[in-house]
């Protein structure tokens, strides 16, 4: 992660105590007089999941209130965004974004929300990269080794992730893209970690800070890093573009809260920009995704 713990708290404590929209009898009170929601779209012990918990401990020791995680997993994070689209505007309701939140407005036609109008950006968090992991009895160290393997084994590795849509499924996909590899996408509801720790599926790109434990620990090899550089924590490991030239995927990481007037718009301009996007940072090899904001 690109900020370290001391700042994420300092970030969110500036955007808890800029929240304009809030309501007046909102205003009229101490923020926060009662405990605070912090809802997470994927499962415990997720990337977003420890971000989270690392920021509700440090508000609640700052702020003398509850911020009470609750993870709300499905539909690639949609349905947790749809919980805080329609709670009261208030503050009270946030909503731990990452970069799947953008790309599911590509990727789904019959949204009940509007990401971009219906929601306010409080802070920004963090940045982190992905690792490239395999189960320990998959017979490759490497990543030209893993390219080799699976060109000569096409559609028979199974490749791990949070849903369709999510930063793990796109990363993958712009992985199997610029290396010409067939790797069977397999989306899961909940964590994958029990099957990809098992065997039951062979790869997945996860967020570091969910991966770092079991690395050090020895119970799955990382084979690369997506980021444009090493990981500071974990310096042996090298990065994919290292082996496939101008490859970089990073995950940023936000919180937001409803906004105070919610419009039921068309989401097609949302959806042709960020398609653009997508497609624009394809085409030169990179993926980084950061939180969108209204103009």
């Amino acid at each position: 992660m690109t900020l370290p713990r001391r700042r994420y708290f300092l970030h969110l404590a500036a955007g808890a105590a800029a929240l304009p929209a809030m309501s007046r009898i909102a205003r009229a009170q101490a923020y926060p007089s009662r405990p605070v929601r912090i809802i997470v779209g994927f499962p415990a012990g997720s990337g977003p999941d420890i971000i989270a918990r690392l920021i509700g401990q440090g508000f609640s020791e700052r702020l003398g209130q509850q911020f009470v995680i609750e993870n709300r997993p499905g539909a690639a994070g949609n349905i947790a965004t749809e919980i805080v689209v329609k709670a009261p505007s208030d503050g009270y309701t946030l909503l731990m974004v990452v970069s799947t939140n953008t790309i599911n407005a590509t990727l789904y036609t019959n949204l009940n929300f509007n990401f971009i109008r219906d929601i306010a950006p409080v802070a920004s968090i963090a940045g982190t990269s992905y690792g490239l992991l395999v189960n320990q009895s998959f017979p490759v160290k490497t990543v030209p080794e893993f390219i080799a393997y699976a060109k000569t084994n096409p559609g028979k590795i199974n490749m791990a992730s949070a849903g369709s849509g999510s930063g793990p499924h796109v990363v993958g996909e712009l992985f199997k893209m610029m290396t010409g590899i067939d790797l069977v996408h397999v989306p899961y509801r909940g964590s994958y970690w029990p099957d990809l720790l098992s065997g039951q599926v062979q790869v997945a790109f996860a967020p570091m800070p969910s991966s770092t434990g079991y690395i050090q620990a020895g119970t799955l090899r990382a084979l690369a890093v997506t980021g444009a550089t090493r990981s500071e924590a974990l310096p042996n490991i090298p990065t994919v573009g290292e082996f496939v030239p101008r490859y970089e995927a990073l995950v940023g990481t936000g919180s937001v809260r409803p906004k105070t007037h919610q419009r039921r718009s068309s989401t097609s301009s949302t959806m042709r920009s960020t398609r653009s996007l997508l497609i624009l940072l394809s085409r030169r090899g990179c993926l980084l995704w950061e939180l969108s904001r209204g103009r």
